[in-house]
Order: structure tokens, then sequence, then C-alpha cells
């Protein structure tokens, strides 16, 4: 009982920051088991046995304007992609499974870049640039990726679309800024080709 009267009685910011200390949790969560949600309770995207989500083409939610810092100091605008199919990774340096989907990251993005297709990706988690930089130079990741340290470019997809709930995670932007697909879960390069190839078609 006093157990309960203590958490009636808990101030509004205490609260708040416990539920912002979750959040954050979930964030950092970096996983390859595949688990999704969606395709049920009015959302407009269906979720693949691959653990792949994708929309439809006029049941597409239109994705955030991203703006920020990149690793190079270049600030970097979304919107100057658009026209272009984006995709967007979610990676950070320490998380194993972003390390085992980067060489067809890579790949994928040379072998799309004159198909029109932009790949980007969110650092996040890492608490400054250097090991982010020494990811991508061991990789030989060419695209630009946000610095963003506090997922805070992850919150900014609208509730109930196919937002980047997890490390790894990769969304699909199509050429008219809507969000087109979403993976929460380490790639190769046929499920990339999978997400992105249908819409590289898309007149």
């Amino acid at each position: 009982m006093s157990n309960g009267r203590a958490l009636r009685r808990a101030p509004r910011p205490t609260l708040l920051a416990a539920t912002a200390a979750l959040a954050a949790l979930t964030l950092t969560a970096c996983s390859s088991d595949g688990g999704t949600q969606g395709g049920s309770g009015g959302t407009n995207f269906v979720v693949g046995k691959d653990g792949v989500s994708t929309a439809e083409k006029g049941e597409r939610a239109e994705a955030p304007r991203l703006k920020g810092e990149g690793l190079d100091g270049k600030q970097i605008d979304l919107g100057d992609y658009k026209g272009k199919v984006v995709v967007l990774n979610v990676w950070g340096s320490w998380c194993a499974p972003c390390r085992a989907e980067a060489p067809y990251l890579t790949k994928v993005a040379k072998a799309t870049a004159d198909k029109g297709v932009q790949f980007v990706g969110i650092n996040t988690r890492d608490p400054n640039k250097q090991p982010a930089i020494e990811f991508e130079k061991d990789f030989g990741v060419e695209y630009p990726s946000f610095f963003d340290p506090a997922g805070k470019l992850m919150l900014r997809f609208p509730n109930g679309t196919m937002s980047p709930k997890g490390i790894p995670s990769t969304v699909v932007v199509d050429r008219e800024g809507k969000i087109a697909a979403r993976a929460m879960q380490a790639l190769d390069d046929k499920q990339l080709h999978k997400m992105i190839d249908p819409l590289i078609a898309e007149k």
C-alpha cells in the first residue's frame, strides 16, 4: 500500500524522466531478431514473413524533413534528395548487426547510385564521431551519415508509421518523399534490393 501511495505522489517531472529513460532503452536495443509490428489496427502497411514492412503507393505516410550535421561536419538535408529513392539506415559503430550488414549496404549503394537511389546513414548512440568515422573507413562507406548521438532524428517520424524503432533499422523513402518500406533488422543485399527495386521501377 505504501508503495502505491509513493507512486501516486511522485512528481510529474520524475514520471516524465522515467518515461524518457524507458524510451531511450528501447531505442538503444541492438538486435537482429527482425521482430516487427504493424499490418493491423488501422495501420497502412503490412509486414512480410521476412520482417520487411511495405506500404502501397497512395497509402504511404510523409517522411519527416530531417536536417542536421553529418559525420564529416557538413550539413545534411533530406529535402535535397527529393525526386530520388532514399535509403535511410540507422546504425551505431558499437552494434554487431550493423557491422554485419554494412558490406551489403555499401555494395547496394554503389550498384543503385546511377538509378536515382541515395543512401543516407543515421549514426546514433556513439558518444563522439571518431568510432563512427573509423567504422565508415573499415567498411568503405561513401554515402553521408547524420551524427545523431541522442537519437533525436528517429523520434521525428510520425507515430503509427513505419518509423525506425531499433538499431539497426532501414527505412526507404520513395521519390515523392513518402515512407514506402522498413526493416528493423540487419539486411543483406537481396533484402535491400527487394525493398528498393520496386520503387526504382515506379513512375
